[in-house]
């Protein structure tokens, strides 16, 4: 997305992304961006809390209007379901279920392969 952002501001279309990924996106010199600490694919909220979302969106649209020059950087004021360490378990495998999660990687890596044979 930071990609096809500045090939769009390129062409003269300016845009500003919202994403929780800051390092990555910063580092592709996006023009402008809304950060959100909240888990990825998650930018703008939980699901169907329209008043966070709206307050995301607001805030991209008035950074879209009032940046000050490439590059800019806007924290969003808002939390993941304030719980402070949603962080520490966003993505943790439990040991008990890695051999489980192998097996059906393997499984899925073998359908992959027999689609690609078709």
């Amino acid at each position: 997305m930071s990609l096809v952002a500045r090939y769009l501001e390129a062409n003269g279309l300016p845009t500003v992304i919202i994403g929780s990924a800051l390092d990555i996106v910063e580092h592709c010199g996006v023009p402008r961006l809304v950060f959100t600490d909240m888990p990825l694919g998650n930018p703008v909220g939980h699901p169907w809390d329209r008043d966070t979302q709206r307050e995301v969106v607001r805030l991209a649209l008035d950074t879209l209007e009032t940046a000050s020059g490439p590059r800019t950087t806007v924290r969003a004021p808002v939390t993941w379901k304030d719980d402070p360490g949603w962080r520490e378990r966003y993505g943790r495998v439990d040991p008990a279920e890695r051999a489980r999660l192998l097996q059906l990687g393997d499984q899925r890596r073998q359908r992959f392969a027999e689609m690609k044979k078709r």
